[in-house]
């Protein structure tokens, strides 16, 4: 068993779990490439004797691909107040939904977001909820909790004891219940066509009775396009701002398309992805609105069709 593992294609069948594991633990599919990518160019820099030593590469590429997630999230605070505006994970499309087969660009490469499973664990509600959640609370988290590694393992990860883990996993799932209310997917699509429609037809009415009078909404430009750099608090002022958007954008076709698993709406302009939307739905009202329209967080989206 300690030779089993150590082949060049049993290593590179482990990526896809890999990029699974950062993307929930970074929200970004960009910072999950890089932080498999590293993890692998380890391996690869360990001699021969070494890897040969390592009774389950897989194991070993998950605690060193986990503990670079760990340190990237412990400098995020110090990039984000570099950020122009809100920081948001980025949106994940669904591949199905895609006029494209396979995932792969003209070059055969395949592209991270095609490798990532989209269920709960990777709602753009909990993955907000986490950015809350401290360093080690999130990986204790998201090891456990999504993928069900024992906290002997995340302890090696973390470099405390299990019982340390446990508790941080039970803080982080305290913090985590509150982005898991129960919506039906019917109930949840019906109310976002409505309020495709509603923004369609310029409607601030129709919006104001499908928002919920507490709702938030948060924009994430980068920067590098026009949004609000606040959010906006308020169902009648989110209805006024997306109306008044409607009137300076002619020509925006907006989609029903599934954002991170659940209906949302893409905006396109002459067939270019420019926005997407994320929808927390209670009690058949919006409460949340996330709007991702930095460019480099909508390149999983270049071929949505």
């Amino acid at each position: 068993m300690g030779t089993a593992g150590t082949g060049a294609d049993e290593t590179l069948g482990e990526r896809r779990q890999l990029i699974n594991v950062a993307y929930r633990l970074l929200g970004s599919v960009t910072d999950a490439e890089d932080a498999v990518q590293d993890a692998y160019a380890r391996w690869y820099g360990l001699p021969r004797s070494r890897q040969e030593e390592i009774l389950s590469p897989g194991a070993w590429l998950t605690t060193v691909t986990s503990r670079i997630c760990l340190d990237l999230l412990g400098s995020a605070r110090a990039r984000r107040e570099r950020y122009v505006g809100a920081w948001l994970p980025e949106p994940l499309p669904d591949r199905t939904e895609w006029d494209h087969a396979g995932g792969a660009d003209p070059a055969g490469r395949t592209d991270p977001a095609d490798q990532i499973v989209v269920d709960e664990s990777v709602a753009m509600a909990l993955l907000v909820v986490q950015e809350t959640m401290t360093p080690a609370e999130r990986v204790a988290f998201v090891l456990h909790d999504v993928f069900r590694y024992p906290f002997a393992e995340i302890a090696d990860v973390l470099g405390r004891t299990p019982a340390a883990c446990k508790q941080l996993a039970a803080s982080a799932r305290r913090r985590a219940s509150i982005a898991r209310a129960p919506v039906s997917a019917t109930g949840r699509a019906d109310v976002v066509r409505q309020v495709k429609e509603a923004w369609e037809t310029k409607d601030i009415a129709a919006l104001v009775t499908l928002l919920n009078p507490a709702a938030v909404m948060t924009a994430d430009g980068g920067g590098m396009v026009g949004t609000v750099l606040r959010p906006i608090e308020g169902g009648a002022r989110i209805a006024q701002y997306m109306v008044a958007i409607a009137d300076k954008a002619p020509g925006l076709e907006l989609l029903e398309r599934s954002v991170n698993g659940v209906p949302g709406l893409v905006a396109r302009r002459a067939g270019v992805v420019m926005t997407v939307a994320s929808f927390d739905i209670s009690e058949g009202r919006v409460t949340r609105i996330w709007v991702v329209r930095n460019p480099e967080k909508l390149r999983p989206w270049a071929r949505e069709g």
